[in-house]
Protein backbone atom coordinates (compact mmCIF):
# COMPACT_ATOMS: atom_id res chain seq x y z
CA UNK A 1 0.00 0.00 0.00
CA UNK A 2 1.48 3.07 1.29
CA UNK A 3 5.41 3.17 1.10
CA UNK A 4 6.43 4.24 5.33
CA UNK A 5 7.88 7.57 5.26
CA UNK A 6 9.22 10.29 7.92
CA UNK A 7 6.15 11.65 7.82
CA UNK A 8 3.87 8.71 7.39
CA UNK A 9 2.70 8.58 11.02
CA UNK A 10 2.01 12.36 10.49
CA UNK A 11 -0.26 11.55 7.44
CA UNK A 12 -2.15 8.56 9.02
CA UNK A 13 -2.83 10.41 12.10
CA UNK A 14 -4.54 13.27 10.07
CA UNK A 15 -6.41 11.12 8.29
CA UNK A 16 -7.86 8.81 11.34
CA UNK A 17 -9.76 11.42 13.64
CA UNK A 18 -13.47 11.43 12.09
CA UNK A 19 -15.59 8.44 11.83
CA UNK A 20 -18.22 8.02 9.22
CA UNK A 21 -21.57 6.69 9.74
CA UNK A 22 -22.98 3.95 7.67
CA UNK A 23 -26.89 4.13 7.40
CA UNK A 24 -28.17 0.47 8.08
CA UNK A 25 -25.14 -1.51 8.69
CA UNK A 26 -25.68 -5.11 6.68
CA UNK A 27 -26.16 -8.13 9.63
CA UNK A 28 -25.52 -10.45 6.31
CA UNK A 29 -29.24 -11.77 6.44
CA UNK A 30 -30.57 -11.36 2.84
CA UNK A 31 -27.65 -11.08 0.43
CA UNK A 32 -28.18 -9.88 -3.41
CA UNK A 33 -26.98 -11.82 -6.06
CA UNK A 34 -25.51 -10.69 -9.24
CA UNK A 35 -28.62 -11.27 -11.72
CA UNK A 36 -30.91 -9.44 -9.25
CA UNK A 37 -32.05 -5.69 -9.86
CA UNK A 38 -31.36 -3.99 -6.68
CA UNK A 39 -32.79 -0.31 -6.82
CA UNK A 40 -32.79 3.00 -4.40
CA UNK A 41 -32.79 6.05 -4.42
CA UNK A 42 -31.78 9.81 -2.75
CA UNK A 43 -32.40 13.34 -2.56
CA UNK A 44 -29.03 14.89 -2.59
CA UNK A 45 -30.58 18.40 -2.66
CA UNK A 46 -31.09 20.80 -6.21
CA UNK A 47 -30.60 20.79 -9.57
CA UNK A 48 -26.73 20.58 -10.14
CA UNK A 49 -25.30 23.30 -11.80
CA UNK A 50 -22.25 21.44 -12.98
CA UNK A 51 -21.32 17.07 -12.90
CA UNK A 52 -17.90 18.60 -14.63
CA UNK A 53 -15.73 17.50 -11.27
CA UNK A 54 -13.22 20.60 -11.52
CA UNK A 55 -16.01 23.07 -11.97
CA UNK A 56 -18.30 22.02 -9.32
CA UNK A 57 -18.46 22.95 -5.82
CA UNK A 58 -21.67 22.10 -3.46
CA UNK A 59 -22.59 19.34 -1.57
CA UNK A 60 -25.29 18.06 -4.01
CA UNK A 61 -22.81 17.98 -6.58
CA UNK A 62 -20.54 16.07 -4.98
CA UNK A 63 -22.32 13.44 -3.92
CA UNK A 64 -23.58 12.67 -7.18
CA UNK A 65 -20.19 12.91 -8.80
CA UNK A 66 -19.27 10.48 -5.70
CA UNK A 67 -21.25 7.70 -7.34
CA UNK A 68 -20.12 8.35 -11.10
CA UNK A 69 -16.32 9.45 -10.73
CA UNK A 70 -14.07 7.86 -8.54
CA UNK A 71 -9.98 9.80 -7.51
CA UNK A 72 -6.85 8.39 -7.04
CA UNK A 73 -7.54 7.38 -3.75
CA UNK A 74 -11.04 6.96 -2.05
CA UNK A 75 -12.05 7.36 1.67
CA UNK A 76 -12.81 3.82 3.42
CA UNK A 77 -15.71 4.25 6.06
CA UNK A 78 -13.00 5.43 8.84
CA UNK A 79 -12.44 8.26 6.66
CA UNK A 80 -9.05 7.01 5.76
CA UNK A 81 -7.87 7.41 2.13
CA UNK A 82 -7.57 3.87 0.25
CA UNK A 83 -5.83 3.17 -3.10
CA UNK A 84 -8.47 3.32 -5.41
CA UNK A 85 -7.51 4.19 -9.45
CA UNK A 86 -3.74 4.02 -7.66
CA UNK A 87 -3.19 0.53 -6.91
CA UNK A 88 -0.06 1.75 -5.29
CA UNK A 89 1.64 5.22 -3.95
CA UNK A 90 5.16 5.44 -3.31
CA UNK A 91 6.08 8.85 -1.19
CA UNK A 92 9.49 9.87 -1.02
CA UNK A 93 11.37 10.12 1.90
CA UNK A 94 11.22 14.13 1.90
CA UNK A 95 7.31 13.74 1.30
CA UNK A 96 7.17 15.67 -1.31
CA UNK A 97 7.10 13.45 -4.39
CA UNK A 98 4.18 11.05 -5.04
CA UNK A 99 4.42 8.76 -8.14
CA UNK A 100 0.92 6.73 -8.24
CA UNK A 101 0.77 3.51 -10.00
CA UNK A 102 -2.44 2.80 -11.70
CA UNK A 103 -4.53 -0.11 -12.08
CA UNK A 104 -5.92 -1.01 -15.34
CA UNK A 105 -9.26 1.05 -15.11
CA UNK A 106 -11.61 2.32 -18.24
CA UNK A 107 -14.20 4.70 -18.44
CA UNK A 108 -17.87 4.18 -18.70
CA UNK A 109 -17.74 3.89 -22.42
CA UNK A 110 -14.92 1.55 -22.46
CA UNK A 111 -11.51 3.94 -23.19
CA UNK A 112 -8.55 3.22 -20.99
CA UNK A 113 -8.11 5.53 -18.04
CA UNK A 114 -4.88 6.75 -18.07
CA UNK A 115 -2.19 9.01 -16.04
CA UNK A 116 -2.35 11.32 -19.13
CA UNK A 117 -6.51 11.68 -18.08
CA UNK A 118 -5.05 12.69 -14.43
CA UNK A 119 -3.12 15.50 -15.34
CA UNK A 120 -5.34 17.00 -18.10
CA UNK A 121 -8.02 17.09 -15.65
CA UNK A 122 -6.13 18.79 -12.55
CA UNK A 123 -4.55 21.21 -15.63
CA UNK A 124 -8.00 21.68 -16.95
CA UNK A 125 -8.91 22.50 -13.02
CA UNK A 126 -5.96 25.18 -12.38
CA UNK A 127 -6.24 26.89 -15.93
CA UNK A 128 -7.10 30.31 -14.94
CA UNK A 129 -9.30 30.41 -18.37
CA UNK A 130 -11.62 27.72 -16.58
CA UNK A 131 -12.18 30.33 -13.26
CA UNK A 132 -12.77 26.97 -11.62
CA UNK A 133 -13.56 28.02 -7.94
CA UNK A 134 -12.19 25.16 -6.67
CA UNK A 135 -8.57 25.57 -8.57
CA UNK A 136 -6.77 26.27 -5.12
CA UNK A 137 -7.34 22.74 -3.93
CA UNK A 138 -4.98 21.72 -6.00
CA UNK A 139 -2.82 24.87 -7.43
CA UNK A 140 -1.92 25.55 -3.92
CA UNK A 141 -0.37 21.89 -3.28
CA UNK A 142 1.23 20.85 -6.39
CA UNK A 143 4.66 22.69 -7.36
CA UNK A 144 4.35 25.24 -9.94
CA UNK A 145 0.09 25.35 -9.36
CA UNK A 146 -0.40 28.54 -8.32
CA UNK A 147 1.74 30.44 -10.52
CA UNK A 148 0.21 28.76 -13.58
CA UNK A 149 -3.44 29.35 -12.15
CA UNK A 150 -2.53 33.12 -11.39
CA UNK A 151 -0.86 33.40 -14.53
CA UNK A 152 2.69 33.72 -13.61
CA UNK A 153 3.74 30.32 -14.50
CA UNK A 154 3.77 27.86 -17.08
CA UNK A 155 2.21 24.70 -17.36
CA UNK A 156 4.89 22.57 -18.43
CA UNK A 157 6.51 24.03 -14.67
CA UNK A 158 3.84 22.32 -12.85
CA UNK A 159 4.66 19.77 -10.94
CA UNK A 160 2.64 16.50 -12.71
CA UNK A 161 5.09 14.58 -14.75
CA UNK A 162 3.06 11.52 -16.82
CA UNK A 163 6.07 8.55 -16.66
CA UNK A 164 4.05 6.13 -18.44
CA UNK A 165 0.26 5.63 -19.24
CA UNK A 166 0.08 3.66 -16.04
CA UNK A 167 2.16 5.79 -13.57
CA UNK A 168 1.36 9.83 -12.34
CA UNK A 169 4.53 11.53 -10.79
CA UNK A 170 3.29 14.42 -8.71
CA UNK A 171 5.45 17.06 -7.35
CA UNK A 172 4.27 19.22 -4.20
CA UNK A 173 4.83 22.35 -2.98
CA UNK A 174 5.05 21.44 0.79
CA UNK A 175 4.27 18.22 2.96
CA UNK A 176 1.31 18.12 2.89
CA UNK A 177 0.08 15.75 5.48
CA UNK A 178 -3.37 15.00 4.04
CA UNK A 179 -2.46 14.97 0.67
CA UNK A 180 -3.95 11.26 -0.20
CA UNK A 181 -6.99 12.89 1.33
CA UNK A 182 -7.25 15.62 -1.41
CA UNK A 183 -6.84 12.68 -3.93
CA UNK A 184 -9.59 11.37 -3.33
CA UNK A 185 -11.79 15.10 -3.06
CA UNK A 186 -14.01 15.44 -6.36
CA UNK A 187 -11.61 18.21 -7.67
CA UNK A 188 -9.29 15.73 -8.37
CA UNK A 189 -11.19 13.22 -9.81
CA UNK A 190 -10.68 12.43 -13.49
CA UNK A 191 -12.86 13.09 -16.46
CA UNK A 192 -11.71 11.35 -20.34
CA UNK A 193 -9.50 13.53 -22.26
CA UNK A 194 -10.48 12.21 -25.70
CA UNK A 195 -14.26 13.01 -24.60
CA UNK A 196 -13.26 16.58 -23.30
CA UNK A 197 -11.43 17.79 -26.30
CA UNK A 198 -14.00 16.31 -28.83
CA UNK A 199 -17.30 17.73 -27.24
CA UNK A 200 -17.04 20.58 -24.57
CA UNK A 201 -20.34 19.82 -24.00
CA UNK A 202 -19.82 16.34 -23.04
CA UNK A 203 -20.97 16.97 -19.67
CA UNK A 204 -24.27 18.74 -20.60
CA UNK A 205 -26.72 15.52 -22.19
CA UNK A 206 -26.90 11.66 -20.96
CA UNK A 207 -24.98 10.56 -24.02
CA UNK A 208 -22.18 12.34 -24.28
CA UNK A 209 -21.78 11.96 -20.44
CA UNK A 210 -18.63 9.35 -19.78
CA UNK A 211 -17.65 8.62 -16.04
CA UNK A 212 -15.11 6.35 -14.75
CA UNK A 213 -16.84 5.56 -10.78
CA UNK A 214 -19.23 2.57 -9.69
CA UNK A 215 -22.20 3.71 -11.30
CA UNK A 216 -22.63 6.00 -15.20
CA UNK A 217 -25.42 8.21 -15.95
CA UNK A 218 -28.44 6.76 -17.69
CA UNK A 219 -31.25 9.86 -18.08
CA UNK A 220 -31.24 13.01 -16.18
CA UNK A 221 -34.09 15.17 -16.52
CA UNK A 222 -33.13 18.39 -15.22
CA UNK A 223 -34.69 19.43 -12.65
CA UNK A 224 -36.25 16.39 -11.77
CA UNK A 225 -33.60 13.49 -11.64
CA UNK A 226 -30.87 11.83 -12.46
CA UNK A 227 -30.62 7.95 -13.13
CA UNK A 228 -27.24 5.86 -12.80
CA UNK A 229 -26.86 2.08 -13.14
CA UNK A 230 -23.93 -0.04 -12.29
CA UNK A 231 -20.96 0.93 -14.24
CA UNK A 232 -19.71 -3.06 -15.25
CA UNK A 233 -16.33 -1.31 -16.75
CA UNK A 234 -15.65 0.33 -13.43
CA UNK A 235 -12.57 -1.89 -11.58
CA UNK A 236 -14.15 -2.77 -8.43
CA UNK A 237 -17.46 -3.85 -10.27
CA UNK A 238 -17.78 -7.07 -7.94
CA UNK A 239 -18.14 -4.63 -5.18
CA UNK A 240 -21.33 -2.94 -6.69
CA UNK A 241 -24.10 -4.21 -5.03
CA UNK A 242 -26.50 -1.89 -6.28
CA UNK A 243 -27.94 -1.83 -10.08
CA UNK A 244 -29.69 1.70 -10.38
CA UNK A 245 -29.52 4.93 -8.14
CA UNK A 246 -32.17 7.77 -8.83
CA UNK A 247 -31.04 10.92 -7.60
CA UNK A 248 -33.78 12.95 -7.23
CA UNK A 249 -33.46 16.93 -7.26
CA UNK A 250 -36.01 18.10 -5.11
CA UNK A 251 -35.02 21.49 -3.67
CA UNK A 252 -37.49 22.29 -1.79
CA UNK A 253 -37.26 19.89 1.73
CA UNK A 254 -41.06 19.77 2.61
CA UNK A 255 -41.43 18.14 -0.73
CA UNK A 256 -38.38 15.72 -0.37
CA UNK A 257 -39.87 14.58 3.14
CA UNK A 258 -42.89 14.57 1.41
CA UNK A 259 -41.74 12.17 -1.40
CA UNK A 260 -39.97 10.05 1.51
CA UNK A 261 -43.01 9.89 3.27
CA UNK A 262 -44.75 8.79 0.24
CA UNK A 263 -41.76 5.89 -0.10
CA UNK A 264 -41.05 8.15 -3.70
CA UNK A 265 -37.57 8.12 -2.77
CA UNK A 266 -35.92 6.25 -0.09
CA UNK A 267 -33.23 8.87 1.31
CA UNK A 268 -32.79 13.15 1.83
CA UNK A 269 -30.15 14.69 2.51
CA UNK A 270 -31.72 17.73 4.66
CA UNK A 271 -35.22 18.30 6.65
CA UNK A 272 -37.68 21.15 7.28
CA UNK A 273 -36.97 22.50 11.12
CA UNK A 274 -40.89 21.62 12.05
CA UNK A 275 -40.55 17.53 11.21
CA UNK A 276 -37.77 17.24 13.27
CA UNK A 277 -38.42 16.47 16.26
CA UNK A 278 -41.15 14.14 14.62
CA UNK A 279 -38.94 12.40 12.57
CA UNK A 280 -36.84 11.74 15.75
CA UNK A 281 -39.08 10.22 17.63
CA UNK A 282 -40.45 7.76 14.90
CA UNK A 283 -36.91 6.65 14.18
CA UNK A 284 -36.86 8.14 10.43
CA UNK A 285 -34.23 11.03 11.45
CA UNK A 286 -30.45 10.00 11.66
CA UNK A 287 -28.15 12.25 13.61
CA UNK A 288 -24.32 12.02 13.22
CA UNK A 289 -21.44 14.06 13.64
CA UNK A 290 -20.42 16.32 10.86
CA UNK A 291 -17.50 18.85 9.97
CA UNK A 292 -19.09 21.68 9.26
CA UNK A 293 -19.87 25.75 10.34
CA UNK A 294 -23.02 27.59 9.47
CA UNK A 295 -22.36 31.00 9.29
CA UNK A 296 -23.32 34.06 7.28
CA UNK A 297 -20.70 36.22 5.07
CA UNK A 298 -20.40 39.90 4.92
CA UNK A 299 -20.05 41.42 1.41
CA UNK A 300 -17.24 43.79 2.58
CA UNK A 301 -16.71 45.01 -0.79
CA UNK A 302 -20.30 47.19 -0.12
CA UNK A 303 -20.83 49.82 2.55
CA UNK A 304 -21.55 49.95 5.57
CA UNK A 305 -20.02 46.10 5.75
CA UNK A 306 -17.01 47.61 4.90
CA UNK A 307 -16.39 48.46 8.76
CA UNK A 308 -15.46 45.92 10.73
CA UNK A 309 -17.18 47.57 13.80
CA UNK A 310 -20.54 46.73 11.90
CA UNK A 311 -19.86 43.73 11.40
CA UNK A 312 -18.78 42.49 14.72
CA UNK A 313 -22.02 44.59 16.16
CA UNK A 314 -23.99 42.39 13.91
CA UNK A 315 -21.90 39.10 14.86
CA UNK A 316 -22.67 39.97 18.69
CA UNK A 317 -26.26 40.91 18.89
CA UNK A 318 -27.37 37.05 18.20
CA UNK A 319 -28.93 34.47 20.34
CA UNK A 320 -27.42 31.26 19.17
CA UNK A 321 -29.06 29.58 21.08
CA UNK A 322 -32.17 30.38 20.66
CA UNK A 323 -31.49 29.40 16.92
CA UNK A 324 -30.37 25.87 17.49
CA UNK A 325 -33.32 25.14 19.49
CA UNK A 326 -36.19 26.40 17.18
CA UNK A 327 -33.98 25.28 13.49
CA UNK A 328 -31.77 23.09 14.33
CA UNK A 329 -32.72 21.00 17.64
CA UNK A 330 -30.33 18.14 17.14
CA UNK A 331 -27.77 19.37 20.19
CA UNK A 332 -25.89 21.63 17.60
CA UNK A 333 -23.29 23.94 19.29
CA UNK A 334 -23.12 27.09 18.81
CA UNK A 335 -20.15 28.89 16.91
CA UNK A 336 -18.10 31.71 18.32
CA UNK A 337 -15.10 30.43 15.71
CA UNK A 338 -15.10 29.11 12.23
CA UNK A 339 -13.60 26.55 12.86
CA UNK A 340 -15.76 23.64 14.16
CA UNK A 341 -14.80 20.59 16.32
CA UNK A 342 -13.88 17.27 15.07
CA UNK A 343 -10.57 18.13 13.59
CA UNK A 344 -7.05 17.11 16.38
CA UNK A 345 -4.84 20.52 17.01
CA UNK A 346 -0.60 19.47 16.47
CA UNK A 347 -1.21 17.21 20.19
CA UNK A 348 -3.29 14.54 18.54
CA UNK A 349 -4.79 14.41 21.94
CA UNK A 350 -6.40 17.68 22.01
CA UNK A 351 -8.63 19.46 19.59
CA UNK A 352 -7.76 22.58 17.31
CA UNK A 353 -10.89 24.36 18.50
CA UNK A 354 -10.53 23.12 21.79
CA UNK A 355 -6.69 24.88 21.71
CA UNK A 356 -8.30 28.11 20.03
CA UNK A 357 -11.47 28.53 22.32
CA UNK A 358 -13.98 31.34 21.46
CA UNK A 359 -12.87 34.77 19.87
CA UNK A 360 -16.21 36.21 21.09
CA UNK A 361 -19.23 36.27 23.32
CA UNK A 362 -22.62 37.39 22.34
CA UNK A 363 -22.92 40.86 24.37
CA UNK A 364 -25.36 43.37 23.37
CA UNK A 365 -24.04 46.42 24.98
CA UNK A 366 -20.87 46.07 23.14
CA UNK A 367 -22.69 45.05 20.01
CA UNK A 368 -24.70 48.80 20.37
CA UNK A 369 -21.22 50.78 21.47
CA UNK A 370 -19.63 49.27 18.16
CA UNK A 371 -22.18 49.96 16.15
CA UNK A 372 -22.61 53.51 17.95
CA UNK A 373 -18.74 54.09 17.37
CA UNK A 374 -19.13 53.31 13.37
CA UNK A 375 -21.60 56.14 13.24
CA UNK A 376 -25.00 54.52 13.88
CA UNK A 377 -26.11 54.83 17.00
CA UNK A 378 -29.53 52.76 17.83
CA UNK A 379 -29.02 51.77 14.22
CA UNK A 380 -30.38 55.22 13.19
CA UNK A 381 -28.97 55.93 9.26
CA UNK A 382 -28.39 52.31 8.65
CA UNK A 383 -29.76 51.01 5.59
CA UNK A 384 -32.11 48.11 5.67
CA UNK A 385 -30.22 44.43 5.05
CA UNK A 386 -31.29 42.24 2.35
CA UNK A 387 -30.33 38.72 3.86
CA UNK A 388 -29.80 36.40 1.09
CA UNK A 389 -30.26 32.73 1.40
CA UNK A 390 -30.76 29.49 -0.75
CA UNK A 391 -34.28 27.98 -0.90
CA UNK A 392 -34.53 26.33 2.09
CA UNK A 393 -37.46 26.52 5.28
CA UNK A 394 -34.92 25.91 7.61
CA UNK A 395 -32.44 29.10 5.81
CA UNK A 396 -35.92 30.90 6.16
CA UNK A 397 -36.47 30.30 9.84
CA UNK A 398 -33.08 31.69 10.39
CA UNK A 399 -32.85 34.43 8.48
CA UNK A 400 -36.09 35.40 10.08
CA UNK A 401 -35.22 34.95 13.77
CA UNK A 402 -31.51 37.07 12.78
CA UNK A 403 -33.95 39.48 11.06
CA UNK A 404 -35.88 39.96 14.35
CA UNK A 405 -33.02 40.05 16.60
CA UNK A 406 -31.07 42.93 14.58
CA UNK A 407 -34.65 44.80 14.99
CA UNK A 408 -35.11 44.53 18.31
CA UNK A 409 -31.36 44.41 19.54
CA UNK A 410 -29.86 47.01 17.31
CA UNK A 411 -32.87 49.08 15.73
CA UNK A 412 -31.92 47.85 12.02
CA UNK A 413 -34.20 46.60 9.59
CA UNK A 414 -33.63 43.53 7.39
CA UNK A 415 -35.53 41.89 4.74
CA UNK A 416 -35.06 38.00 3.48
CA UNK A 417 -33.92 37.47 -0.36
CA UNK A 418 -34.49 33.79 -1.10
CA UNK A 419 -32.95 32.23 -4.24
CA UNK A 420 -33.02 28.75 -5.86
CA UNK A 421 -30.03 26.96 -5.68
CA UNK A 422 -27.84 28.19 -9.11
CA UNK A 423 -29.05 31.33 -8.80
CA UNK A 424 -27.93 31.83 -5.02
CA UNK A 425 -24.50 30.31 -5.85
CA UNK A 426 -24.07 33.12 -8.89
CA UNK A 427 -25.37 36.04 -6.80
CA UNK A 428 -22.61 34.73 -4.17
CA UNK A 429 -19.68 34.88 -6.42
CA UNK A 430 -20.99 38.25 -7.63
CA UNK A 431 -20.43 39.91 -4.50
CA UNK A 432 -24.43 40.18 -5.47
CA UNK A 433 -25.86 40.84 -1.92
CA UNK A 434 -25.47 42.21 1.56
CA UNK A 435 -25.40 39.41 4.07
CA UNK A 436 -25.69 35.91 2.77
CA UNK A 437 -26.55 32.14 4.39
CA UNK A 438 -23.14 29.52 3.64
CA UNK A 439 -22.57 26.24 5.02
CA UNK A 440 -18.74 25.30 4.80
CA UNK A 441 -18.23 21.49 4.94
CA UNK A 442 -14.58 20.33 5.51
CA UNK A 443 -12.76 18.88 2.47
CA UNK A 444 -10.34 16.88 4.51
CA UNK A 445 -9.34 16.72 8.39
CA UNK A 446 -7.25 19.89 9.24
CA UNK A 447 -7.96 23.78 9.77
CA UNK A 448 -6.48 24.81 6.36
CA UNK A 449 -9.99 23.24 4.76
CA UNK A 450 -11.99 25.97 6.63
CA UNK A 451 -9.03 28.54 6.66
CA UNK A 452 -7.73 28.95 3.84
CA UNK A 453 -11.07 29.75 1.56
CA UNK A 454 -10.19 33.03 2.85
CA UNK A 455 -7.57 33.94 1.20
CA UNK A 456 -7.03 37.05 -1.03
CA UNK A 457 -8.98 36.80 -4.41
CA UNK A 458 -9.58 32.76 -3.23
CA UNK A 459 -11.91 31.02 -5.59
CA UNK A 460 -14.73 30.03 -2.71
CA UNK A 461 -13.97 33.44 -0.57
CA UNK A 462 -17.33 34.95 -1.58
CA UNK A 463 -16.57 38.08 1.10
CA UNK A 464 -14.48 40.68 -1.00
CA UNK A 465 -12.26 40.41 2.45
CA UNK A 466 -8.50 40.96 2.15
CA UNK A 467 -5.86 41.05 4.53
CA UNK A 468 -2.18 40.43 4.00
CA UNK A 469 -1.26 39.22 7.05
CA UNK A 470 -3.75 36.60 7.27
CA UNK A 471 -2.70 35.60 3.62
CA UNK A 472 1.00 35.17 4.72
CA UNK A 473 -0.08 32.87 7.93
CA UNK A 474 -1.82 30.73 5.52
CA UNK A 475 0.90 30.42 3.00
CA UNK A 476 3.28 29.70 5.94
CA UNK A 477 1.15 27.21 7.26
CA UNK A 478 1.21 25.53 3.80
CA UNK A 479 5.11 25.58 3.93
CA UNK A 480 5.74 24.51 7.45
CA UNK A 481 6.83 20.73 8.73
CA UNK A 482 6.63 21.51 12.12
CA UNK A 483 3.34 20.66 13.47
CA UNK A 484 3.25 22.74 16.27
CA UNK A 485 4.74 25.87 14.47
CA UNK A 486 1.79 25.42 11.71
CA UNK A 487 -1.18 24.97 13.86
CA UNK A 488 -0.20 28.38 15.84
CA UNK A 489 0.23 30.06 12.44
CA UNK A 490 -3.15 28.28 11.82
CA UNK A 491 -4.56 29.76 15.50
CA UNK A 492 -2.98 33.20 14.35
CA UNK A 493 -4.42 33.59 11.57
CA UNK A 494 -8.38 32.22 12.74
CA UNK A 495 -7.71 34.95 15.34
CA UNK A 496 -7.28 37.54 12.64
CA UNK A 497 -10.69 36.28 10.48
CA UNK A 498 -12.54 36.60 13.71
CA UNK A 499 -11.28 40.24 14.75
CA UNK A 500 -12.05 41.48 11.37
CA UNK A 501 -15.71 39.35 11.01
CA UNK A 502 -15.66 38.87 7.38
CA UNK A 503 -17.80 36.24 8.58
CA UNK A 504 -20.51 35.66 11.24
CA UNK A 505 -20.64 32.51 12.75
CA UNK A 506 -23.82 30.83 13.93
CA UNK A 507 -23.08 27.33 14.80
CA UNK A 508 -21.81 23.94 13.89
CA UNK A 509 -24.25 21.83 12.36
CA UNK A 510 -24.93 18.18 13.43
CA UNK A 511 -24.98 15.61 9.66
CA UNK A 512 -28.92 15.18 9.77
CA UNK A 513 -30.87 12.57 7.03
CA UNK A 514 -33.42 10.33 6.71
CA UNK A 515 -32.97 7.45 5.09
CA UNK A 516 -35.46 3.53 5.07
CA UNK A 517 -34.53 0.82 7.22
CA UNK A 518 -34.13 -0.97 3.99
CA UNK A 519 -31.09 1.00 2.47
CA UNK A 520 -27.86 -0.59 4.20
CA UNK A 521 -24.36 0.33 4.14
CA UNK A 522 -24.59 3.92 3.06
CA UNK A 523 -21.26 5.67 3.90
CA UNK A 524 -22.36 9.19 5.68
CA UNK A 525 -19.28 10.84 6.12
CA UNK A 526 -18.59 13.96 8.49
CA UNK A 527 -16.88 16.01 5.47
CA UNK A 528 -21.22 15.71 4.21
CA UNK A 529 -20.35 12.78 1.28
CA UNK A 530 -22.45 10.36 1.06
CA UNK A 531 -20.84 6.97 -0.76
CA UNK A 532 -23.32 4.11 -2.63
CA UNK A 533 -20.55 2.05 -4.13
CA UNK A 534 -21.27 -0.68 -1.25
CA UNK A 535 -24.70 0.16 -0.69
CA UNK A 536 -27.39 -2.79 -0.94
CA UNK A 537 -31.12 -3.05 -0.38
CA UNK A 538 -32.67 -5.97 1.71
CA UNK A 539 -36.18 -5.73 1.56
Amino acid sequence: MFRKNKLGEMILAVTLILCITVTGCSTGGKTSTSNKEIKTSYNPGPEPKTLTPQMSNTIPEMIIEMALFEGLTRLDMNNVPQPAIAEKIDVSADALKYTFHLRDSKFSNGDPLTAEDFKFSWMYAMDPVNAAEYAYQIADYIKGGAAYNAKTGKAEDVGIKVIDPKILEVTLENPTPYFLALTAFPTYFPVDRKVVEANQDWNLKTETFVSNGPFKMISWAHNDKIVVVKNDNYWDAKSVKITELTFNLIEDTKAALTAYEAGQVDGVDSVPADDIQRLLKSGDLKVAPQLGTYFYAFNVTKKPFDMPEVRQALTLAIDRKKIIDTVAQTNEKPAFALTPNGINDADPRKQFRDVGGDYFTEDLAKAKQLLSEAGFPDGKGFPEIKILFNSNPNNEKIATIIQDMWSKNLGIQAALRQEEGKVYIESLHKHDYDVARVWWNGDYLDPMTFLDIFKTGGGNNVTGWANQQYDTLISNAKENTDPQARMQQLHDAEKILMTEMPVMPIYYPNLVYTSKVYVKDVIHSPLGMVDFKTATVEK
